[in-house]
């Protein structure tokens, strides 16, 4: 047991310290972590990634809280989460401690000049993953094969429809959008 939480601990660790740009820009780092490591599958993952984006808080929190409950249970969860919080807090300890100018040096910010970029990069990769994910769940068998029928009707509607109401609607605000989108998933997967 000892083991599994510390495992969780470093890599969570590893996803908190390597990562730039919030939540989504850790995404194919935690998806090379968990499921390259044969901890979850890679629907498991993108359920955990609806559920942590339909819940109070961080993202990064709240992935490694839900991994980490769900291999090795509240402690796992414990582990997990401190592990991905801590470089952060770390980080910015001895920054306000030792070396707040030192961000202001041209250095640092030609680097995370550079790092812009990358970050676009990772979330336009992520959000191009979880809409093919969603839409064709089995793209990942017959990547280069494209057939209609491959694609989940009714994922894609419910897509079409939030994305509608965002472009045409002021009122649609994230929150009514989520909402909305475990209704249509809950009548068209639970009842139909």
């Amino acid at each position: 047991m000892i083991e599994t939480l510390l495992t969780l601990f470093f890599m969570f660790f590893k996803i908190g310290l390597f990562t730039f740009g919030g939540g989504y820009a850790m995404i194919p780092l935690i998806r090379a972590e968990v499921v390259g490591g044969g901890y979850i599958s890679e629907q498991l993952l993108i359920d955990f990634i609806g559920i942590s984006e339909s819940t109070p808080g961080p993202f990064a929190v709240n992935m490694a809280t839900f991994i980490g409950t769900n291999q090795a249970g509240v402690l796992g969860g414990l582990f997990a989460t401190l592990g991905v919080v801590l470089p952060s807090f770390l980080i910015i300890f001895f920054i306000a401690r030792f070396g707040a100018k030192f961000l202001e040096t041209k250095t640092m910010k030609n680097a995370f000049i550079g790092l812009k970029p990358a970050v676009v990069g990772l979330v336009l990769s992520v959000a191009i993953t979880l809409i093919l994910g969603a839409m064709i769940p089995s793209i990942r068998l017959k990547p280069l094969l494209f057939d209609i029928s491959l694609i989940d009707m009714k994922a894609f509607l419910i897509m079409l429809v939030v994305f509608v109401l965002l472009r045409t609607t002021k009122k649609a605000t994230p929150i009514k959008m989520i909402g909305l989108s475990a209704i249509l998933g809950l009548l068209f997967y639970g009842l139909l």
